[in-house]
């Protein structure tokens, strides 16, 4: 019985290497380095032009299923504009990405301007009038449930052909794997967090209604600030996502501190001052614990739960930083945790008005709070009242 090997060839085809043994470069291997999701977004994507030249852009857009909302997250397209960022909108709303979502299905649309736009969907028109002509989307899932969708998007129409549809598809789920990764971590640091707190029995009067409320706030003011701090999408998601973190550390203060009645003595608010720090060291042993010390962002979530209560001038805690030396996100979380502090009840207060805490923090801003925050969050009154309504105190609360 004869066996021909590939290797060694008495006279190799020209387009084959001269050597039988030879080192390659792996034109994806940035995909596989400790790098920004975006930065292996922007190299998976000039490594599809190569081939296909005419994906002119490439985006990813998050699902949160609690409240039903897809929110733009990452894009790459090269093209010196960016045709939709800062949006969402609910899935339900959407008649054919709800399709995707239910079958599970990619969708070609070789014809932008063939196709029927929804008549509410301000992105179909966006990305209609940035003179797109073709699309293909598709479903990012992962053990049965919906993370985003992907978007392949051509100046160019009838370009998504079977050969080009294969090579996405490939590279499309690779993508989807990477993205599906990051958002896991953090649905794991965040669960992690949600266990700790309830083995700990934490009485404090911080619910789950007030971290979802403060958390949308800080979305909020976080899109309105995004030009002065060059913010993008990517952002936008950690920080919503960290925000409700920020007082971990109160699992290490005694109950009968975080829930006095009464004023607290100067040793008593020394200890509670202590959370910062604490929850600090929570957040980097978590991380540690769960093999994701290189969680993207992660940065953003040790500032947030050390610097949020930091003040511009210099007589907030545990630093007294001042100024720009704040983290912009602690900035954000700042605002964000005090309104909802002040129009929630505490055990030692009742629940202020609306408009006494929008004039308090008026008062101190530029003092002890970013001034821009602050205006962010009064610009935004009604989203503010819909917020609240959706996200009640219960009973318990």
């Amino acid at each position: 019985m004869s066996v021909t090997t590939a290797f060694p060839l008495a006279n190799p085809p020209m387009h084959l290497h001269e050597e039988p043994v030879f080192s390659h470069e792996d034109g994806l291997d940035l995909l596989h380095q400790a790098l920004p999701l975006q930065e292996k977004l922007e190299s998976l994507h000039a490594h599809i032009r190569r081939d296909l030249p005419f994906v002119d852009r490439i985006a990813v857009a998050a699902y949160e299923p609690l409240t039903d909302n897809l929110k733009t997250f990452l894009h790459s397209s090269g093209l010196g504009e960016v045709p939709l960022s800062f949006y969402e909108s609910k899935l339900s709303a959407s008649h054919s990405l709800s399709e995707i979502a239910a079958t599970r299905r990619p969708r070609v649309i070789n014809d932008i301007d063939a196709y029927p736009v929804e008549p509410v969907k301000e992105h179909a028109r966006r990305i209609r009038s940035s003179g797109f002509g073709a699309s293909y989307t598709m479903p990012v899932c992962h053990n049965g449930a919906l993370y985003g969708f992907l978007f392949f998007n051509s100046r160019q129409k009838w370009v998504f052909d079977a050969r080009a549809l294969h090579h996405l598809n490939m590279l499309g789920h690779h993508l989807s794997l990477m993205v599906v990764n990051e958002l896991a971590c953090l649905r794991t640091l965040m669960a992690s967090v949600r266990t700790v707190t309830q083995i700990a029995q934490v009485r404090d009067f911080e619910t789950g209604a007030h971290l979802e409320r403060m958390a949308h706030y800080s979305r909020i003011i976080a899109q309105e600030v995004a030009p002065r701090f060059k913010l993008d999408d990517a952002f936008i998601e950690y920080l919503y996502l960290f925000a409700p973190l920020h007082d971990i550390g109160k699992v290490a203060v005694p109950d009968s501190l975080l829930l006095k009645p009464g004023k607290l003595e100067p040793e008593e608010f020394a200890r509670i001052q202590e959370h910062t720090v604490k929850g600090l060291q929570i957040v980097d042993a978590m991380l540690d614990n769960f093999g994701i010390q290189g969680m993207q962002r992660s940065d953003m979530l040790r500032n947030i739960v050390l610097h949020h209560h930091e003040s511009l001038d210099g007589s907030g805690y545990p630093y007294r930083l001042e100024g720009d030396a704040i983290p912009v996100e602690a900035r954000i979380v700042a605002v964000a945790d005090v309104f909802d502090a002040l129009t929630s009840e505490r055990p030692y207060k009742n629940a202020w008005s609306n408009q006494e805490a929008f004039n308090m923090l008026a008062e101190l801003a530029g003092r002890k709070f970013d001034h821009d925050c602050v205006d962010a969050l009064l610009r935004n009154r009604a989203e503010i009242e819909r917020i609240q309504s959706q996200f009640a105190e219960d009973l318990l609360g």
